[in-house]
């Protein structure tokens, strides 16, 4: 320890300076205030004995000065005083002293005090050594967040050149947002949209962000399918997570015209379909499991599909929201959400955040909370030059067997040949889903007989996919083909499909009513092909698809 003794009497200095060196204490000496600030300029200090009355400077104004000067850490200062009234010793504390000697002095008691205030001393030096440590690990962290936060802004946000179609809100928990909501336009004017929630939240839940949004944009640019998009980015995840990270997700894909929407759902709470006053038309329960869990020969790909006109608006939510709680402990829950999303025409997501955040009353905020509210409305076609459309006719034609058909799930081949044609690429998801709406039908309704009725009970899907597995594994006798061809001259895909089944009675003209009445579930077909018929007896669909923009 290095001690400075401060007093205008070089007795006392000499003194003071033979009994702490002897106790092996470093010591300096200064006649007055001035020279004690000139040494504590120069020198490291632990310790000040300081005179009260001197000369030039006394004692009050000096220790003022020092403690103004050098309040980093801690710095003893121990009056030297022979005075022995009150008010002197109320003015020594409150400029600053912390302790008090008298002349003459006394070789225990100044030992005493001098070893005390050391360990006060060293306490302060550790305490500021670990808050400049600390500081420095801060700022550190600091300006490594603010490079990720200004990645992770360029990667994740596009939502804002969509303002007609997305509303949303993204809250998150704390600085790094375990949420996601990526929006993204195909070249044939599809808008798509994936809101996503990776396990926990803050910096580790939002490392998988990046991977699965340069898989989303990737696609989504060459008009891949919605189970596409879903099935890339859970190979992705699969490989790049831990196995405890996953990522509950919905990924939408709105027609150009604003007419239908594909669905992969897979983890989240349910997202609803609702008119303009917020009134529930569907709820769009999640079918798969999160992404990143499955393995490629598990996932499953299977999509819902459903028209939608300029009037409705999707919902979807991430479960911070309705898993937010407030003082008793109670969830904002599904209930309270859909009566928010009807608390008012046209409500907005900051709408429904002011609900939540009004229900949880100060409560902490545990989760990310992120909302989207997609409207249905037709949209903008994107200003991105098209692929060369091959100039070369082609036929395609497959012929499935009862064989096949139990072990074959053909749609995803079949585009994968089809795509590699000039120009068709960016039509990929439309052509996905004639085929495999019109296929999965063929075999559903026209092989198998199944009526779709069966999903209005309840657990009806339950039900109704245990009847198709037992009638498939059964099946014998049975065909479904597929013929597709290519027009290059009217730019036109031609689709048949047709299959052994009995078929439908065409008992009305409109084929669409009498295909709905049987439950076929084609009528969304009618939204993206240019025409849509289907023969006398009710077991072979054709389809005439335009390569060329259609005007909404």
């Amino acid at each position: 320890m290095h001690i400075l003794v401060v007093d205008d009497q070089p007795l006392n200095c000499t003194l003071l300076k033979v009994m702490l060196v002897q106790q092996n204490y470093e010591v300096s000496t200064a006649a007055n205030g001035v020279e004690a600030l000139a040494i504590l300029a120069q020198q490291s200090i632990d310790i000040v004995l300081l005179d009260v009355i001197m000369p030039v400077m006394d004692g009050y104004e000096t220790a003022t000065k020092i403690k103004l000067l050098y309040n980093d850490v801690h710095l003893p200062i121990i009056f030297i005083t022979s005075l022995e009234d009150q008010n002197s010793f109320e003015r020594c504390l409150e400029v600053g002293g912390d302790d008090f000697i008298h002349k003459p002095f006394d070789k225990v008691i100044l030992t005493a005090k001098i070893k005390a205030h050391s360990r006060t001393r060293k306490l302060s030096l550790k305490t500021h050594e670990q808050n400049k440590l600390l500081e420095y690990h801060y700022n550190q962290t600091e300006r490594e967040h603010e490079i990720v936060e200004h990645i992770f802004n360029n990667a994740l946000e596009n939502q804002h050149k969509f303002t007609n179609n997305i509303d949303f809100h993204l809250s998150p928990a704390s600085m790094f947002n375990g949420d996601m909501c990526l929006v993204g336009q195909s070249p044939i004017g599809s808008l798509y949209c994936m809101l996503g929630d990776f396990t926990g939240h803050g910096l580790a839940a939002a490392v998988g962000a990046l991977p699965a949004s340069k898989v989303f944009y990737t696609m989504v640019n060459k008009g891949m399918a919605v189970s596409d998009i879903a099935a890339e980015v859970n190979a992705v995840l699969v490989q790049l997570l831990p196995g405890h990270m996953f990522c509950a997700a919905t990924i939408i894909e709105l027609s150009s015209s604003g007419k239908s929407v594909s669905a992969w759902l897979g983890g989240l709470p349910d997202a609803y379909l609702i008119d303009q006053q917020g009134s529930v038309l569907k709820t769009l329960e999640s079918q798969h499991m999160a992404l990143g869990i499955l393995e490629g020969d598990e996932f499953e790909r299977e999509l819902i599909h459903f028209e939608v006109d300029s009037s409705m608006r999707l919902a979807l939510a991430t479960d911070g929201i309705i898993e937010t709680t407030n003082a008793d402990d109670e969830f904002f829950s599904e209930q309270r959400f859909i009566k928010a999303l009807a608390s008012k025409p046209q409500v907005s997501c900051k709408d429904v955040i002011n609900q939540v955040t009004k229900f949880a009353h100060g409560s902490k905020q545990q989760d990310d909370l992120s909302l989207v509210l997609f409207n249905c409305m037709a949209v903008p076609a994107a200003a991105e030059e098209q692929a060369a459309y091959s100039r070369l006719p082609f036929n395609f034609s497959l012929t499935l067997n009862s064989q096949q058909i139990k072990q074959t799930d053909p749609v995803l081949e079949i585009v994968e040949v089809i795509t590699q044609v000039g120009g068709l690429k960016e039509h990929r998801s439309d052509i996905f889903l004639l085929l495999s709406e019109a296929y999965n039908n063929a075999l559903d309704h026209g092989v198998l007989g199944l009526d779709s009725a069966i999903k209005n009970k309840e657990d009806g899907f339950i039900e109704y996919y245990q009847l198709r597995e037992a009638t498939l594994a059964k099946l014998v006798d049975a065909l479904i083909i597929v013929d597709i061809r290519y027009c290059p001259d009217t730019l036109s895909l031609y689709f048949t499909i047709c299959d052994s089944g009995n078929g439908f009675a065409s008992t009305d003209s409109n084929a669409n009513s009498n295909n709905r009445e049987h439950g076929r579930g084609l009528s969304i077909l009618e939204e993206i092909a240019e025409q849509v018929t289907y023969n006398s007896s009710g077991n072979q669909i054709e389809m005439c698809y335009r390569l060329a923009q259609q005007q909404s």
